[in-house]
Parts: C-alpha cells; sequence; structure tokens
C-alpha cells in the first residue's frame, strides 16, 4: 500500500504546496497534476461535482503521483464515507467551529476502533494501492488524511479545544469566510488587525498540539512569506485562479481594440 507523502512530509514538519480545483473535470486534474504540486483539493463545497465526477478526478491525480483529497460540501458522515471510498486519501473539512464539530470528522474518516466508517467499496484500496481491501482497511485510518478548515471566528476562539481533538492532521485557514465572519470584506490577504490577530492565534495553537497549519493564499509571495512565518500546507490560489491570471495577463499585452 502507498504512503501518504503530504500526511508524511507534515507529521515531520515540513511544508506542502498544493492549489484547488474548481472545475470538475478529470482531463484538467491530470493536466495540474503533472505540474508539480504535492497535493490537489478538489473543491467540492463550492463547485458543481458529482461524486462520479471527484472518483475520475481522484484517479487522475493518483496516477501521477500527486496526492488526491476533497474539500467536502459539509461535514457529515455520508460526504466523507463517499469521498473516501472513491478514492479520495484525504478531507477538507469545511466550517469546523466546535471540537464536537472535529470530533465527527475524525470518527468519520477512521475505521474502528478509532471511528465509524464502515467497511465496502473498491475505488479507494485501487487508489492507495492496495493488493486487498483488508491491507487497505488495516492501514487507511494511518494513511488518510482529516484536515479542519478554520475559518469564522468561532473557529478561532475554540482553537485550542478543535486542534486538540486526535486524528486532526491540519487546520486550514480560509481568508475569506473568517473575514466575512468578523465583519470586514473579504479580501484573502488582508492586514485588518483583527485578522492578522486570529491568524497568529491559530497557527500558535496548532504548533502547540502538533497539527500542520495551513492556509490559503493568491500569490507565490504570499506561500513564501507563510512558510517563514511557519505555515507548513499552503494553498496557491486554485487552477481557475492561476488560469484566468495568466489568461488576462496575456490579453492585456495584445493591441487588438484600438
Amino acid at each position: 500500500m502507498l504512503v501518504n507523502k503530504v500526511k508524511a512530509r507534515l507529521q515531520s514538519g515540513q511544508a506542502s504546496i498544493g492549489t484547488w480545483l474548481c472545475v470538475p473535470s478529470p482531463y484538467l486534474a491530470e493536466q495540474v497534476a503533472h505540474a508539480g504540486f504535492d497535493w490537489l483539493v478538489c473543491d467540492a463545497e463550492h463547485n458543481p461535482m458529482s461524486i462520479e465526477t471527484l472518483a475520475g478526478m481522484f484517479m487522475a491525480i493518483a496516477g501521477t503521483g500527486t496526492v488526491p483529497m476533497v474539500r467536502l460540501p459539509w461535514n457529515t458522515g455520508e460526504n466523507i464515507k463517499r469521498a473516501l471510498d472513491a478514492g479520495a486519501w484525504g478531507v477538507v473539512v469545511p466550517m469546523v467551529n466546535s471540537r464536537h464539530e472535529a470530533e465527527q470528522a475524525v470518527a468519520a474518516a477512521k475505521y474502528p476502533p478509532l471511528g465509524i466508517r464502515s467497511v465496502g467499496g473498491g475505488r479507494h484500496r485501487i487508489s492507495l494501492g492496495a493488493d486487498r481491501e483488508a491491507d487497505y482497511t488495516e492501514r487507511a485510518n494511518e494513511q488518510t488524511m482529516v484536515v479542519v478548515q478554520i475559518e469564522h471566528m468561532d473557529a478561532v476562539a475554540n482553537a485550542d479545544a478543535i486542534l486538540s481533538v486526535p486524528g486532526v492532521d491540519a487546520c486550514y485557514i480560509g481568508p475569506n469566510d473568517l473575514l466575512a465572519s468578523m465583519g470586514h470584506s473579504p479580501a484573502g490577504e488582508s492586514t485588518h488587525p483583527d485578522f492578522v490577530d486570529a491568524v497568529a492565534h491559530v497557527l500558535m495553537t496548532a504548533k502547540t498540539h502538533g497539527v500542520a497549519p495551513g492556509m490559503h493564499v493568491y500569490s507565490s509571495e504570499a506561500v513564501n512569506r507563510r512558510l517563514a512565518q511557519g505555515f507548513q500546507m499552503l494553498a496557491l490560489s486554485s487552477e481557475m485562479g492561476l488560469m484566468m491570471a495568466k489568461i488576462q495577463e496575456g490579453l492585456a499585452q495584445i493591441n487588438w481594440r484600438g
């Protein structure tokens, strides 16, 4: 059975860089996976991705050696089970605002005795390179990842309780939703003191509990800045954001409208 290199890197204190996929396309997922990212998160929360499409995207990503993950539509056992059974190597769980919600996510992602994930399916075994279902079941708990999103002021206030839950591998700050919950305009890389303090608090709390701190950023410069601060799991924009930036840059250089 394959080793989840992202989980291994994060556990050893190293950084791991990826991006998010917004387009529901295995073809595009495979192309982006060849770019060199450690991991790709298929964003099924805010984009029209069916479970069949996700399975195809996981298949395309895993075939390149990149780790396939998914941001779930919501923190439910059904969503977590179906995503992992379809071949995801990890789940990003949105809007985890309490210890109870973090415990729910971990339980749904882990087989007994650590959780309540039920046994069945076959795509997951192939995705992680297990020879037999029993091999996958015996080792899935140690290889699959649970990433909780800290993207609300309530989650910041409860960060110590959330990030002390056993089985939480990483936390991921969603800057726009966090700013919105504070009553500020979503701006990604905000310098508002409330946001700066919240980010610093989550970073410190994650380090205290041995959880890899992560965040969504929008430029290579921001990735380097957050790495210097101690963040480990960073997403550089999204495939859509990167493509549109390049398209707009190219169009701006053409004198074609007089």
